[in-house]
């Protein structure tokens, strides 16, 4: 018999996910938040929402007792952990059985037991499952790990047994850089996991990541629902995925399934999960890498695909209900593309963006799975990810082609975003032609992506001086259109850039029909306005369209060419304004973004040199070392390990003359 009623034991773009399918079904939902999360979506479309605590993940959605008490007290009968979290820890899993709660997931030994990469390698190999050379021994010593890379054969990926996301990973080529890989590897993975055992492998050369979803319900039943490329990865971090794997033999891809169910049959996997595995490019030589007791973040294609609904498939499973389905019916119809769009500045090194989501427009031809809308905000505290866009097409080609015109039609203006790079990997030949390996990134901007040229300081000044703003702002009441018109004399107004005042625009005109004059030259120009956010510009008889979101101190554009902010001023204004500065001095470290002080490797008095790591911080689930700029003393620290820190905040202050 199904339940009536959902505890979410997550956030964000997931919650909301699984109370689009909890609500067709006819579930009630609960929804669990945390003090950053109070106005959040989720909060706002679940039925029922429960405070488990502060801001830090720490202190509210990774309080296991926390959730269980939320989902007592809320009258929950199930509970479903999403991904990420507390999603394949075994103790959530363990404590909702003993609350008498249903566990929307796999029984807690397969949590476990899979959880850890030591073993799960070896359950890997009882079950005949290829895997990579390497060691994964109970002795951790440095010494003993040095001694099995060198027998394995540099070069080596040294691995965090617990967790995932890239933490505790590190590549190494030349020996002399193992000991420090394995020190930090370790401390990594202890401060992420709260354990600090390793594994070491072979590394593979250009490999790709492929997995293969699997669905098992309570009555021995196990399917597999066919493969996943996920081989487009920044840090180990996914970016585009895809269904099914493009370039990949028929021959390769049953035998992965048949690994994939034979492991899945080793420890009586019983709900949704997912096997990876590491493949070369050339070859197609395939070796398990770990299994996902869980949902997967790109479980999206999968559905677009086979039109199975994952999360009913989960709750069904999870009610005791059997798959009803068997291997033949399921089908992989046509191709699907999952883009993640998150806050992050892709030309700056992929810098987290924090703040107010001004303006939120997917493109409606593409699937958005989000949990954000218009006046969201996006804190340093939790992962940076705003949005998954997914495209369904009948050939891989036309769903490429879709993917990239949505993402050039998706408007999104507060912060910034990866949507442009987005677009740019999925028109990369290599990306075209199915033969991306997870070097993809570093192969094809070796020096970073850097977001295309263009002059829009001109059209911000046309976006202001030709509508109303979004947002109130005393400009429009003092317009120099209003006031010159008044004199019989053509409109005129001058606008300054913010950051540029050598910079001027300068605008003449009235109803639409402007010139325009700024170092480019001087251009006519007719302007419509279809909406308070959409401009439609005409140049010599060139029609192009943008997006705008003026908040009268800011204003946002975005195009296909573009994506960008400006802060203008009248002329007069700004001259009268004085100017600020947010540049740093080699005698202090500034934070850069808001975040959480992960550690602190000096102390007051230390000796650094230039280049030396002086505070980790971490923000979005990604850490920034902060290195000094040049050798010194460290005379003062306004910060501790575990503080939360803003942006331009000084942390350190070095004396550079002491180290001279």
């Amino acid at each position: 018999m199904m339940f009536d009623t959902l505890l979410i034991a997550n956030r964000g773009e997931i919650a909301c996910r699984i109370m689009r399918t909890a609500r067709a079904m006819g579930i009630r939902t609960v929804a669990v938040y945390s003090d950053a999360d109070r106005d959040a979506l989720h909060v706002q479309l679940a039925d029922t929402s429960v405070h488990i605590g502060g801001a830090a993940a720490r202190d509210s959605y990774l309080r296991v007792d926390r959730i269980i008490a939320a989902a007592q007290t809320s009258s929950a009968q199930a509970l479903h952990p999403g991904y990420g979290f507390l999603s394949e820890r075994p103790d959530l899993a363990e404590a909702c059985v003993q609350a008498g709660l249903i566990w929307v997931g796999p029984h807690p030994h397969a949590i476990r037991i899979m959880g850890a990469k030591i073993e799960a390698k070896a359950v890997a190999l009882a079950a005949g499952v290829p895997c990579l050379p390497g060691y994964a021994g109970a002795d951790q010593r440095d010494e003993t790990l040095i001694a099995a890379a060198h027998d394995i054969g540099l070069p080596v990926m040294i691995k965090a047994s617990a967790g995932g996301g890239g933490k505790g990973m590190r590549v190494v080529h030349d020996p002399g850089g193992l000991a420090d890989a394995i020190k930090s590897a370790r401390a990594e993975s202890e401060r992420a996991f709260g354990e600090g055992r390793l594994m070491i492998e072979k590394l593979v050369q250009n490999p790709r990541h492929i997995e293969v979803q699997l669905l098992g319900d309570k009555h021995g039943n196990l399917l597999h629902l066919h493969e996943r490329d996920c081989s487009v990865q920044r840090n180990h971090q996914k970016l585009l995925e895809e269904a099914p794997a493009p370039n990949l033999s028929a021959t390769t891809r049953d035998a992965m399934f048949d690994a994939a169910l034979r492991l899945g049959r080793e420890i009586g996997y019983d709900s949704a999960g997912t096997v990876e595995f590491v493949m070369e490019g050339e070859t197609e030589a395939y070796h398990f890498l770990e299994m996902n007791t869980r949902l997967q973040v790109e479980h999206t294609v999968t559905e677009e695909v086979t039109g199975l609904d994952l999360v009913e498939q989960q709750l069904r499973v999870a009610a005791g209900q059997p798959l009803g389905l068997t291997q033949a019916d399921i089908r992989c119809c046509g191709h699907a593309i999952e883009a993640r769009l998150t806050a992050e500045d892709a030309a700056l090194g992929f810098r987290p963006q924090t703040g107010e989501i001004l303006h939120w427009a997917p493109d409606p031809g593409l699937r958005c799975d989000s949990g954000v809308q218009t006046g969201s905000v996006v804190a340093s505290h939790y992962d940076s990810m705003i949005a998954k866009l997914i495209a369904h097409g009948p050939d891989r080609d036309s769903a490429r082609k879709s993917l990239i015109r949505g993402l050039e039609r998706t408007g999104v203006a507060g912060l910034g975003t990866n949507r442009l790079f987005l677009r740019d990997a999925l028109a990369r030949d290599a990306f075209a032609q199915g033969c991306a390996t997870t070097g993809f990134i570093a192969a094809q901007w070796p020096d970073g992506w850097a977001a295309p040229a263009a002059q829009t300081t001109r059209l911000a000044a046309l976006a202001r001086h030709s509508a109303q703003p979004s947002g109130t702002s005393p400009w429009y009441g003092l317009g120099g259109m209003r006031l010159l018109d008044q004199a019989g004399q053509p409109a005129c107004a001058q606008y300054l850039e913010t950051d540029a005042p050598d910079a001027a625009v300068e605008i003449r005109g009235r109803q639409g029909q402007f010139e325009v004059t700024s170092r480019e030259g001087t251009v006519s120009c007719l302007i419509t306005r279809a909406s308070a956010t959409e401009m439609n510009v005409i140049e010599n008889g060139f029609s192009s369209r943008y997006g705008v979101f003026d908040t009268g101190t800011e204003i946002w554009l975005w195009s296909p060419a573009f994506d960008t902010s400006h802060r203008l001023s009248l002329a007069g204004d700004l001259r009268l304004a004085t100017r600020s500065t947010t540049d740093t001095a080699p005698d202090r470290i500034v934070a850069p973004i808001p975040g959480l002080v992960a550690d602190l490797p000096v102390a007051v008095g230390k000796v650094v040199q230039k280049g030396e790591t002086v505070v980790v911080l971490e923000s979005m689930k990604l850490l920034m070392e902060l290195k000094a700029m040049a050798d010194g003393v460290v005379s003062a620290i306004a910060c501790e390990p575990g503080a939360t820190v803003d942006a331009g905040e000084i942390l350190i202050r070095i004396d550079i003359t002491k180290g001279a």
